[in-house]
């Protein structure tokens, strides 16, 4: 889930095009881990570019972009991700979130004996 923003100015007398990706992605898989970046983005076109020439190079700068994010997704999603976070507490049983209020910490969670 995500939002993708992109602002960009042309200069037609020199064809220069600059402009910014915004990107938000939240990614859940047991956790939530999100990405907020924002990548300065600038091409060079003939001078007076077309409206195709233009819209051309957006697509192309923009696909390459999120193509990048994707291999970057598809490595961190094996390694990174799960290793920031834990699937299970120490004890290595799920919390029951509808009990919490009910557990002495030390010993209904941590499995110690009540004394």
């Amino acid at each position: 889930n995500g939002r993708w923003r992109s602002l960009y100015l042309l200069r037609p007398s020199t064809g220069v095009l600059t402009g910014s990706l915004h990107v938000d992605v939240h990614y859940y898989e047991d956790g939530n881990v999100r990405l907020l970046t924002t990548k300065p983005v600038s091409a060079s076109l003939a001078a007076s570019p077309s409206a195709q020439d233009v819209v051309r190079e957006i697509a192309a700068v923009e696909r390459k972009y999120q193509e990048d994010l994707n291999r970057a997704f598809a490595s961190l999603s094996e390694g990174a991700f799960k290793g920031l976070r834990r699937q299970l507490p120490i004890t290595r049983q799920k919390v029951e979130w509808e009990k919490i209020a009910g557990y002495r910490l030390g010993q209904d969670i941590g499995g110690g004996r009540a004394r």
